[in-house]
């Protein structure tokens, strides 16, 4: 799988908006050139630019998952739809799959033949969001691994978890080692017999804001939770469970 790309002009415009207070979103237009732009609090997303922002992370895995298949198309899923659009692709967006413990939605997913792979990214966006929420999104993190495997424990599942560089070093050492061992543990599952609440890939990237880049040494590059080592990740779950299957020829 090639690297997961993420421009750094991309996220450098998010950032603006991150330490700003204008409510908008990148490329957006404006419906009404009379109204006063709406507001938020600086250092922070409100809540539907968190949402808006986590669809970067979830294009940049679309893309580069689809290059890893062969090259094939990326689409927007049909609402509510159990099968994808078009026979042999990779979706982007709400996607629905029926898991062994609830429907759920993922951000992105390839599923000819039912779910071979499935993706969320999930954001924390000030340092009092991700000490109010953080064990809930680990809580998260584990259910929606469960709830595809149990069904379907070929599953590849993976996350990204993205947070702000204020924010992340802004906590204690022991918080931010706490957060990186925690999604070390949960994103270790090595094959389809391991168990069903942990992932096989999970990315934690910490952003700056200020320039829209990545910080290099948390987590460390050669670290299992590192955006470098996702690819590899995927790549050898994929090439175990699904090579030489159709619709693969090699």
């Amino acid at each position: 799988m090639p690297p997961i790309a993420l421009p750094e002009d991309t996220l450098a415009d998010w950032g603006e908006l991150w330490l700003g207070n204008t409510a908008g979103i990148p490329g957006e237009g404006v419906a009404d050139d009379d109204a006063p732009p709406p507001t938020k609090a600086p250092e922070r997303f409100n809540k539907r630019q968190g949402m808006e922002f986590g669809r970067v992370f979830d294009f940049a895995f679309g893309i580069a998952l689809a290059e890893m298949l062969g090259g094939i198309a990326v689409v927007s899923p049909r609402a509510r739809s159990l099968t994808p659009p078009q026979p042999d692709c990779v979706e982007v967006g709400t996607t629905r799959v029926i898991g062994g413990i609830r429907p759920q939605n993922y951000d992105a997913a390839y599923r000819p033949d039912g779910p071979r792979i499935v993706f969320d990214s999930k954001t924390l966006n000030d340092e009092a969001s991700i000490r109010k929420n953080w064990q809930n999104m680990v809580n998260d993190l584990a259910s929606e691994a469960a709830t595809a495997h149990i069904r379907f424990p070929f599953c590849i599942v993976a996350f990204i978890i993205a947070l702000p560089a204020v924010a992340f070093h802004a906590l204690s050492q022991r918080q931010r080692r706490a957060i990186t061992t925690t999604l070390e543990r949960l994103g270790s599952r090595k094959d389809e017999l391991d168990q069903h609440h942990l992932a096989e890939a999970i990315a934690l990237v910490i952003w700056d804001p200020r320039t829209g880049q990545l910080d290099t040494e948390a987590p460390p590059p050669d670290s299992a939770i590192s955006l470098n080592s996702m690819p590899d990740r995927i790549y050898a779950s994929y090439a175990d469970r699904y090579q030489h299957l159709p619709p693969h020829t090699t």
